[in-house]
């Protein structure tokens, strides 16, 4: 990859002195703002509970991150103070609301919030998730994509890092489907990497992939026991990203993500 000045010392905010994207999110909105309105007992979560929950976990986690990932409207306000100097600052810009059609998810940026704004705040960085599947209706994919790529051309007018989430997904139709922010139960590896594949075109202008466990979170085993197929599926997903990627935990369990990081920096993962 060929970086222009801005993006590169963008990255480089984003990581540690060896390179080392030890990143925290803390852009969650509905898994916090669940967890909040179960303990109030209310069917919303007061905005202030949320904006509380968040700013704690930013100075509570700060120390141990080269970077803090927050959301516009619920940590950035009140949390951005908490993040230091030394360490990078992500803003967010996809809507945690996504349109749920019978053959694929839409998604959107937050109302109100762009690149250009995102710069505006001193961010070093852009996020952005977006569900995939390629097995998609084609007006859904081709929707997905000009998200994608809207978001990639902004950001590189503004000459800021794309950080972009991928997450496939199940239909309405499938077993176990649900909206919820979890690893797609029974997900096929073979739909991880054709989207990874989709993406890492130069026309989406990708600077850092955040990805998935291209195998499921219970059927990776300790890599004592592994035959090398497993290895073998993180190294192509590597080797598809073809630039800085990093593993995002889709809920796995702790000792499960272990494992999966372990394969994951066998392929090259930087984080």
């Amino acid at each position: 990859m060929e970086l222009s000045p801005g993006k590169l010392w963008g990255l480089r905010r984003l990581a540690d002195a060896g390179g080392r994207f030890k990143m925290t999110a803390v852009d969650q909105r509905p898994p916090i703002k669940s967890l909040v309105a179960s303990r109030r007992g209310t069917a919303e979560a007061p905005y202030e509970d949320v904006a509380a929950v968040k700013a704690l976990l930013v100075e509570e986690l700060a120390g141990s991150s080269s970077a803090m990932l927050l959301d516009p409207h619920y940590a950035y306000p009140g949390a951005a103070r908490h993040v230091r100097p030394s360490q990078g600052l992500i803003l967010t810009l996809e809507d945690s609301i996504f349109v749920e059609t019978a053959h694929g998810r839409r998604s959107s940026e937050i109302d109100g919030w762009s690149v250009a704004k995102i710069k505006r705040t001193g961010a070093d960085a852009v996020k952005v998730l977006a569900w995939y599947r390629p097995d998609a209706d084609p007006a859904v994919s081709a929707h997905q994509q000009d998200f994608v790529a809207t978001i990639g051309d902004a950001c590189r007018r503004h000459d800021i890092p794309f950080v972009f989430e991928l997450l496939v997904y199940p239909f309405p139709g499938d077993a176990g489907h649900t909206t919820d922010y979890v690893e797609q139960p029974g997900k096929r590896t073979e739909h991880v990497l054709e989207s990874v594949a989709t993406f890492a075109h130069p026309a989406y202008g990708v600077d850092l992939f955040k990805l998935e466990s291209p195998v499921g979170g219970a059927n990776v085993s300790e890599p004592a026991t592994d035959d090398g197929s497993i290895q073998g599926t993180f190294d192509e997903l590597g080797r598809i990203a073809g630039r800085p990627w990093v593993m995002l935990s889709a809920g796995a369990g702790k000792e499960a993500f272990v494992r999966i990081l372990t394969y994951a920096y066998g392929a090259g993962a930087s984080g």
